[in-house]
């Protein structure tokens, strides 16, 4: 009979102590460590494998094979763009949402999309009848999908054996359970443990693993944060449950960028891919308005159009609000004060509204000459025409600075069908206005751009 013995683990970072303390000394974290028995018997493992007799020697580079990277592609391409190209052969990816966004949908429609490979569901939160409806109003068939609805890791790995999938799909990790450890589902050493089986199991066998973790109530994943370092692949479920539309984003890869970025709009049906986010991020407007302009950005390797939408008004209620939705309000604050410095806007007494439409994020400065056109529409009140867009970043001395990837921002903006874009002069020399069916206009001043539009 193993000894039993208990430690001390902190609730935030996962860090080990012997005893409690009040303040985790990885983290900085007050109150965090938690009591939790251990008991792992070392001569067992979760998935045995021959392999791990054999003791690893240090090679050379040139001994070592390289081998070519292969991937398998999701029949998802926003899933496959923010992977880096597909699914990697071994490789654990790790999908963290709030409760209710869809993670279990997505993956659902992803297992039932692999229907050239053999794909096993495990489910520790729902049960076989439950995701069968789910599948149902997905509306996809597929003969070699299997589900599990178990929580042991032993008993798992006895399916896995048999079944020998080519793809393993976990929902979710918090509800795992190894019998080598003494302690609850979803504790630290749980979760640590659970995680690094599937880690051995996916590199000795070369099959994808997919995690679904849960978030906490600050928007970290649950759980310690080694989690995150133990896997190849970190994705982030976002979205607002007011809003259909869902955004995937990678915050780790070790297979691609990290600055990728997938659209879904959530339907009865399940999730749709959205290929041209731009159209849903541009509003259907019955009439002009001012206080509008559209901004040419980039999430990751995607071009998008969006559209800032200001309201300035005459202050009420003595001191001035200054309120934005998606957008820095320090880096508002500064064009403000730009525009009435460089340019003579006096908006001091002013109460300055700013929103992002979608309910986007934007750290782009190359949207700052879109803003200033958006306050200054809706300053003066004067409509800025719907077939005009802008990409430049704004300075402290009032000049539009250079932005990075221009032509992708043009041709985007042609695509959509818009007549006009301003950009800086300094993007001049790498721009071959001939090529663009779009008139290209160079700026170097907000005083030419409000001269040529008001």
């Amino acid at each position: 009979m193993a000894k039993t013995k208990s430690s001390f683990f902190c609730q935030s970072c996962g860090a080990q102590s012997a005893k409690w303390i009040g303040r985790c000394p990885s983290c900085g974290e007050w109150n965090t460590y938690v009591e939790e028995l251990i008991e792992k018997d070392d001569k067992k493992s979760g998935w045995k494998s021959s392999s791990l007799q054999i003791a690893a020697k240090p090679k050379t580079f040139n001994e070592i094979q390289s081998d070519r990277e292969d991937r398998v592609s999701s029949a998802d391409q926003e899933l496959d763009r923010v992977l880096g190209g597909g699914i990697v052969a071994g490789s654990i990816v790790l999908i963290g949402g709030e409760p209710g966004i869809g993670k279990s949908t997505l993956m659902l429609q992803v297992a039932l999309n692999l229907k050239e490979h053999k794909v096993l569901y495990v489910s520790g939160e729902e049960s076989e009848q439950q995701i069968k409806m789910r599948a149902e109003r997905i509306g996809i068939q597929h003969p070699n999908c299997f589900v599990l609805n178990e929580t042991g890791t032993q008993n798992i790995f006895k399916q896995i054996e048999q079944l020998q999938p080519d793809i393993l799909i976990i929902d979710s990790i918090q509800t795992l359970q190894s019998a080598f450890i003494e302690s609850a589902a979803g504790s630290v050493s749980q979760v640590r443990e659970c995680t690094a089986e599937l880690l051995r199991y996916a590199k000795e066998s070369g099959t994808p693993v997919f995690l679904i973790g849960h978030i906490t109530k600050e928007g970290t994943l649950a759980g310690p944060k080694v989690l995150e370092h133990m896997v190849d692949t970190v994705l982030q479920f976002e979205g607002d449950r007011n809003n259909s539309y869902r955004i995937l984003r990678t915050t780790k890869n070790r297979f691609g960028s990290t600055s990728e970025l997938g659209i879904y709009e959530m339907r009865g049906s399940g999730l749709r891919e959205v290929p041209n986010p731009s159209e849903i991020l541009l509003s259907q407007r019955e009439e002009n308005l001012s206080g509008i302009a559209i901004g040419a950005t980039l999430e990751g390797n995607r071009p998008l159009l969006i559209e800032l939408q200001s309201l300035v008004s005459v202050a009420t209620y003595g001191t001035p609000q200054r309120t934005s939705t998606g957008f820095d309000s320090k880096r508002l604050s500064m064009l403000l004060a730009v525009l009435e410095k460089r340019v003579g806007f006096r908006m001091g007494n002013q109460d300055v509204f700013l929103n992002i439409a979608g309910g986007l994020k934007i750290e782009d400065p190359a949207i700052d000459l879109a803003v200033c056109v958006a306050l200054v529409s809706s300053f003066e009140d004067k409509i800025i025409s719907a077939d005009v867009c802008f990409a430049g970043e704004i300075g402290l001395g009032g000049e539009i600075r250079a932005v990075n990837r221009i032509e992708q921002r043009i041709s985007e903006a042609e695509k959509l069908g818009f007549k006009h874009i301003f950009v800086s002069r300094l993007n001049a020399k790498s721009i071959e206005k001939e090529k663009y069916g779009i008139q290209v206009h160079t700026v170097g001043k907000l005083a030419e751009v409000f001269d040529n539009l008001l």
